[in-house]
């Protein structure tokens, strides 16, 4: 595997207590401390500057982070370094397999936290559900990360577990999420999905089948 491994970063967590003795921002530690595996939303996501960030709160909590990106993120010069840094290049145009890689991902390391950024950083009415789908079918919570310009904190919200209500579980998310903003508020996205009540009937039906 590349990128986040069970083993210590003491050199990355290193980098974080210098990052945020001297960021603006602050940070707001996860409490208490999920132990596990986890899908880690991160929101709202508004600007390329959220990864510095992300990369930030994981490191200071010592969480072998890995992040889904876009493939282009990973052609170029560049690649390697995103692979490094725990990415894993997902395209969207064939998702298949994706839920598989995070179990493979999971059973590898038991304290992987996946992170997603479900709003992306361009104009959007809704969230995409692929997060639901990927936490919801390979059995992780979901823990609410999240970046807030208004107070100027960001870091780690709770851990949930979903439950296959899906407007039910949004309307959690909504709560938690309702009055912060991004790093550009205007691109600020309330969690919502396109389809609640659809995903979550055809989640049921997927349960009835053998």
């Amino acid at each position: 595997m590349t990128g986040g491994s069970c083993r210590p970063q003491p050199v990355r967590h290193a980098i974080a207590q210098l990052h945020w003795r001297l960021s603006p921002w602050r940070l707001v530690r996860e409490q208490p401390a999920h132990v596990g595996p986890r899908l880690l939303i991160g929101a709202p996501h508004t600007s390329n500057r959220d990864f510095v960030l992300m990369l930030a709160i994981t490191w200071d909590a010592r969480l072998p982070v890995r992040w889904l990106g876009k493939r282009e993120l990973f052609q170029g010069p560049f690649g390697r370094v995103m692979h490094w840094l725990g990415g894993i290049p997902v395209d969207r145009d064939d998702p298949a397999g994706l839920v598989e890689r995070v179990v493979e991902l999971v059973r590898h390391d038991p304290r992987a936290a996946i992170v997603v950024t479900p709003d992306g950083t361009r104009s959007s009415t809704h969230w995409r559900s692929g997060f639901y789908r990927i936490a919801y079918d390979a059995g992780i919570p979901v823990t609410l990360g999240f970046v807030d310009s208004i107070t100027g904190t960001t870091g780690l919200g709770p851990t949930i577990r979903l439950t296959g209500d899906v407007p039910a579980d949004m309307d959690r998310i909504r709560a938690f999420y309702a009055g912060k903003a991004g790093i550009n508020p205007e691109r600020t996205t309330e969690p919502r999905l396109a389809d609640e009540a659809g995903l979550a009937a055809r989640l049921a039906q997927e349960r009835l089948e053998p």
